[in-house]
């Protein structure tokens, strides 16, 4: 019954992945896109920047408060139906937020395209694990993991180029018809015949059971730190070096460079090793680079936070293949839209404790409220501050992975090569 689901065909696969992938892509490029905007839109609506701001916010509140939902709705009523529903909103809420006559439209529709993207996110991760095949899961994981790095990583160089050329509207034009070729894509290539109208969805609280929840709390760890590292970059590359501004945009991409190309070898990874592996080699690159960037940048500058990132961007891609194969792998299927959607929801509260929290922390680091007037040496004490909290978090991960059995430990490790 569980091989029912299973990628028939080789050029079935190819349609399937491409519009999966391309889902999770344009919810991670709605969620970097809108921040180059917020200038312009600053300039367009004569608006103060607080009250702009909330183009992004409204974005990303949505999405997270979504995001559980969405998987018990695809578990009801099947995932490719939830999934084409999302992707209906999303290109609505896209085609709204580019002809927006007003600020507050424009916040409404964004919060609309942060409901659909939340369908994008939990539904893909979702359906990937149900229609790969059981050697391949960690493969499919790792290039859902490209893909989300590959849209944050376009968002801010895309939409640069598109308000340049057509003004702010220009980002969310865009997304019309990559948003119109998933839809049509989902309708055409994803199989049917998942619905489950009869079967009654289990509770929230048992499907996160005692085994779920160490993936739950690490990924939070493991995504506040990687905040972190956005978060605090910029103030060391800028003010405590003296960069320009392309100069910091440069340095801050060769994390998303990174992802992008080691999430599919991630994934290759854990289907040959196996995910408990994978799972504490990537926790360990993670803490050796958050301890590298706590310690190296005093001693040789630029080159010890590039070493560092180098380090911890690789740990992060094999974190993210092996925790969600994991938690994926011994899900009953009735299931796994509503587990897709606390992975997602747990990764979005540790980016907001990553950017509050670690934020305070770098600031209390640092000796003063207004970060932007200190000096290099202060935002190094800073620096050192977070990356040494971060690394704490870390090695806690580790003792939850190494301690606890994670879901998906009975999954047994695949040819490498298949």
């Amino acid at each position: 019954m569980e091989h029912a689901g299973s990628i028939a065909s080789e050029k079935g696969s190819t349609g399937i992945t491409i519009t999966l992938t391309l889902a999770m892509l344009l919810a991670s490029l709605g969620t970097s896109i809108a921040n180059i905007a917020l200038p312009a839109l600053v300039e367009a609506f004569s608006a103060p920047f607080v009250h702009v701001q909330a183009v992004v916010v409204a974005y990303l509140a949505t999405l997270t408060i979504t995001v559980v939902i969405a998987g018990r709705l695809g578990d009801r009523h099947g995932l490719k139906p939830m999934l084409i529903a999302g992707l209906g909103l999303f290109l609505a809420a896209s085609l709204l937020c580019a002809a927006a006559p007003d600020l507050p439209v424009l916040i409404g529709a964004r919060a609309a395209q942060g409901i659909g993207a939340a369908f994008l996110m939990t539904l893909s991760m979702a359906l990937m694990r149900q229609l790969a095949g059981e050697a391949r899961v960690g493969r499919a994981m790792g290039l859902l993991g490209t893909a989300s790095a590959l849209g944050t990583a376009l968002g801010p160089s895309i939409g640069g180029l598109l308000i340049s050329a057509m003004g702010w509207r220009g980002i969310f034009w865009v997304q019309v018809p990559l948003a119109a070729g998933a839809l049509w894509l989902a309708v055409a290539t994803l199989p049917g015949g998942s619905r489950r109208e009869t079967v009654p969805t289990p509770s929230l609280l048992s499907v996160l059971d005692r085994s779920l929840v160490p993936n739950l709390v690490i990924n939070l760890l493991v995504a506040a730190v990687m905040m972190t590292t956005l978060v605090v970059g910029p103030f060391y590359l800028g003010l405590g070096l003296g960069m320009s501004t392309t100069m910091v945009g440069f340095l801050m991409a060769i994390g998303p460079a990174l992802s992008i190309l080691s999430g599919v070898p991630s994934g290759r990874l854990v289907d040959g090793w196996g995910c408990r592996r994978v799972l504490v080699l990537g926790l360990t690159l993670l803490t050796a680079g958050a301890f590298m960037l706590a310690l190296l940048p005093a001693m040789i500058g630029v080159a010890g936070y590039v070493l560092a990132v180098v380090v911890l961007t690789p740990g992060y891609q094999l974190f993210q293949s092996a925790n969600n194969t994991a938690a994926l792998t011994d899900i009953s299927s009735d299931r796994r839209g509503t587990v897709s959607g606390l992975l997602g929801l747990s990764r979005n509260i540790g980016l907001i404790a990553g950017a509050s929290v670690m934020g305070a922390v770098f600031a209390l680091g640092v000796g003063t409220g207004d970060v932007a007037q200190a000096g290099p040496a202060a935002i190094l004490d800073g620096m050192r501050l977070a990356f040494l909290s971060a690394g704490g978090m870390l090695i806690l991960a580790i003792g939850m992975t190494l301690v606890g059995q994670p879901l998906g430990e009975s999954a047994v490790a695949s040819d490498p090569g298949a």
